[in-house]
């Protein structure tokens, strides 16, 4: 397998990611063809950075930018993780991959495919093992989408509660207690449905992250070793 290189600006920003001070005097390569991560290491190793640290920031840039999180009224609605591969996975890791994915999210879910395009989606969760033109990716997403409405309800019915009673007080009628009590009953019902949902939100949106990364932390480290079988060719 042909050994990745890095263009001139890819190296800056995996010295700069080692140090966060870019190493004053640090050689870099004006080849086209680039630099390995053995070479970025030795490099580094010059200067006092070590070779861990300098992998670590080469994944990162290898990395694609992190998708923004959507937000309703400040509280997270969605999820999402993209891990590039090490290199392609093969039919029984993904496989592997689509059975952890049951038991992580508890549900069946249904697989599609489309030329090297694979996916595995449940409702508005989807993983997608996509190609790129370094090899293939996995990317992770989720969004509650209920959650605006069922919040929107709530501040309706709160507000049509207000209203009643507001009305109500203009008047004269408040010593109409079926409508006190309706009114009552209304508002109660906003307010709970509006605190509950956004009081899920924070702890759903967590708990998909985490389920992601770990998801993303496996497949990315097993994709570090050669697919299985090929050590025998």
């Amino acid at each position: 397998m042909t050994e990745r290189r890095y263009n001139e600006t890819e190296v800056a920003e995996i010295f700069e990611r080692a140090s966060q001070a870019l190493p004053a005097g640090a050689p870099f390569s004006s080849a086209t063809d680039g630099m390995t991560l053995t070479q970025l290491q030795e490099i580094g190793a010059e200067v006092g950075l070590s070779a861990g640290a300098i992998a670590l920031a080469a994944t990162a840039v290898d990395q694609p930018a992190p998708v923004a999180q959507r937000r309703f009224l400040g509280l997270p609605l969605s999820a999402a993780r993209t891990v590039q591969l090490h290199r392609a996975l093969t039919d029984i890791e993904w496989e592997r991959l689509v059975a952890e994915l049951r038991e992580t999210f508890n549900a069946p879910g249904k697989l599609t495919s489309h030329g090297s395009l694979r996916q595995w989606t449940n409702g508005n969760l989807q993983v997608l093992l996509e190609p790129t033109p370094t090899g293939q990716r996995i990317r992770m997403q989720t969004v509650k989408a209920d959650a605006p409405g069922l919040m929107i309800g709530g501040l309706i019915m709160s507000g049509a509660a207000t209203a009643m009673l507001v009305a109500a007080s203009v008047s004269g009628a408040l010593g109409d207690k079926g409508m006190l009590a309706a009114a009552g009953v209304l508002g109660v019902v906003g307010i709970t449905a509006f605190a509950t949902t956004a009081s899920k939100l924070a702890g759903w949106s967590r708990t998909r992250q985490q389920q992601f990364d770990a998801i993303a932390a496996r497949v990315s480290q097993t994709t570090k070793s050669l697919p299985p079988g090929s050590e025998k060719l």
